[in-house]
């Protein structure tokens, strides 16, 4: 399956983002908001132990703001503390979200919007949030996704975007959403591992107990989350595979680990992972080239080799592909850091 994501590091990144908004309306959820303050609220820099991000809730007016649940939250900014965020998140709030048209945004709030986007500020939305966006006209041309329940909806609100409801989240330059509540981690992941490099959102995921990096091109909705009891599983292989990337590894081998005819692996491991077997080891290979570059002053050949891809070439090529910079690049911003 294709990457939908692109990451923001190379030569032109800029200077870390360290100011978040997370822009809340009636009906939020709360988990959505949580996760964002998490995430971000646990970055830190590895050798100074320093937060690399301010995260601040705003709403079109502060106060009390209603949940999904039954209990309020407190938003103490309105929406003057868009003006100085680096990157605004627009988490879901169903009970609004899914009403919205092209152009019934409260006109303060789409001002407000809009101002931000003509900045260098980012905007993100998790799940039905890409409605509010949208409604804005900042998706307008743009590929885009949201839950997948929603997805059909989504695209015949707003027929100028692009709407994939196969992934977990679209990275598009300065706006980037994502699918439901989980997708929504994979994206505020997605946003660190940009800003800072590989090992700092690895550091976030371990505090968080979450996975470190799921691909953004990766399955929304996949059949098999959680192993049934007693069922065949390519859990075993995945394992075995990750402690073996430097060596050449082939289908039949990971079928056999797992004791199953290739073509019932193919099918068992798209419905566990949302992803072929090869995909998934060629970004479990990108990603450990990532942590090399980022940790050590391996030349790329050397890399090439612990990583599995054999050759500087094949690995410039896999890097570019799913990273969206070179390998030099990616050294250049994060390794300085």
């Amino acid at each position: 399956m294709r990457s939908a994501a692109r990451t923001g590091a190379g030569a032109e990144v800029e200077a870390a983002r360290s100011t978040v908004a997370v822009l809340v309306r009636d009906g939020v959820l709360p988990m959505e908001l949580g996760l964002v303050h998490q995430l971000f609220g646990s970055a830190r820099d590895l050798a100074t132990g320093d937060p690399l991000y301010e995260v601040r809730t705003c709403a079109p007016r502060p106060g009390r703001v209603r949940t999904d649940a039954d209990f309020p939250i407190h938003a103490e900014h309105g929406l003057e503390a868009l003006e100085h965020a680096h990157t605004v998140v627009v988490p879901a709030a169903h009970e609004l979200d899914e009403n919205l048209r092209p152009g019934a945004l409260d006109g303060e709030l789409e001002r407000a919007l809009h101002a931000l986007h003509a900045t260098r500020a980012r905007l993100a939305s998790i799940c039905t949030g890409s409605f509010v966006l949208a409604a804005a006209g900042l998706l307008d041309g743009r590929r885009a996704t949201t839950h997948w329940m929603s997805s059909a909806l989504f695209a015949r609100t707003f027929p100028s975007v692009t709407v994939d409801e196969d992934v977990l989240y679209v990275d598009e330059g300065r706006v980037l959403t994502s699918a439901g509540e989980a997708a929504g981690i994979d994206l505020c992941l997605h946003m660190i591992r940009a800003d800072h490099g590989a090992a700092v959102a690895a550091e976030v995921a371990r505090r968080t107990v979450v996975p470190p990096h799921r691909e953004g091109g990766q399955a929304q909705y996949i059949r098999r989350p959680v192993e049934e009891r007693g069922g065949a599983s390519t859990a075993a292989s995945r394992a075995w595979a990750l402690t073996r990337l430097d060596r050449p590894l082939t289908l039949a081998e990971l079928a056999a680990r797992d004791a199953m005819s290739i073509r019932t692996y193919n099918r068992r491991f798209r419905d566990e992972t949302g992803l072929t077997p090869m995909t998934w080891l060629a970004r479990q290979r990108v990603d450990r080239a990532r942590e090399l570059l980022e940790r050590t002053d391996h030349t790329v050949d050397r890399i090439a080799a612990e990583t599995g891809f054999g050759t500087a070439v094949s690995l410039r090529q896999h890097f570019q592909r799913v990273v969206g910079v070179s390998p030099g690049a990616y050294r250049a911003t994060f390794r300085g850091r």
